[in-house]
């Protein structure tokens, strides 16, 4: 017997106890268990909340909230990922394509990025990108210090369990609740460690 049987043999002579059975509870709320009165209230209250700046608009001045949001921020030198309605592009004062791909230096020099997203949930404030059209690869949003969210209100859902439904799993999720922040040290908030330090969302309805 070698000295790697030996310790595995003595593993499982003291793990040869009879094994307990723990019930797990099953009742906790699947998609479409939860309803709320106004997820976009809802919606708007946690994302103010982590800090995060929400402006809503109907959708005929959604072009011009665009315009609005990016002058408040002096943003010019803004990613278009691929997709992105043309109308939204031409709200930006110097659009940049990722294509070919930008590099991190680049991207760390943008004044931000303007997406899409895939689901919006209200209960914990938090909007989801997939990656799809008009939201670009990961780092699009992980870079630059200001990214500009587009929500619809279609697309806000009332709880975490409506938001996995009405994602592909198998897709590069990111899941985004407020402005990149950590209080690691010394209870501290920090913005802006490992994503962008200002998140603005147009919520459109």
């Amino acid at each position: 017997m070698s000295a790697r049987d030996d310790v595995l043999a003595r593993i499982r002579e003291a793990r040869a106890i009879e094994p307990v059975s723990i019930e797990v509870p099953r009742d906790y709320h699947g998609p479409g268990e939860v309803s709320m009165a106004d997820p976009v209230a809802l919606l708007t209250d946690r994302l103010e909340d982590y800090r995060a700046r929400v402006r809503h608009c109907p959708p005929d001045r959604l072009e011009a909230t665009i315009a609005e949001a990016l002058a408040g921020r002096g943003a010019r030198r803004v990613i278009t990922p691929a997709g992105l309605p043309g109308s939204w592009a031409a709200a930006v004062g110097e659009p940049i394509a990722d294509e070919p791909p930008l590099s991190t230096d680049q991207l760390d020099g943008v004044d931000g990025v303007i997406t899409t997203v895939a689901v919006a949930i209200a209960q914990t404030g938090t909007i989801v990108l997939d990656g799809g059209p008009g939201q670009g690869r990961r780092a699009l949003t992980l870079v630059p210090d200001y990214h500009l969210a587009v929500v619809r209100a279609e697309q806000i859902v009332p709880a975490v369990p409506d938001g996995v439904a009405a994602v592909d799993p198998t897709r590069p999720l990111t899941w985004i609740s407020g402005p990149s922040a950590t209080s690691d040290i010394e209870l501290t908030r920090v913005e802006g460690v490992h994503g962008p330090r200002t998140l603005e969302v147009i919520i459109v309805s």
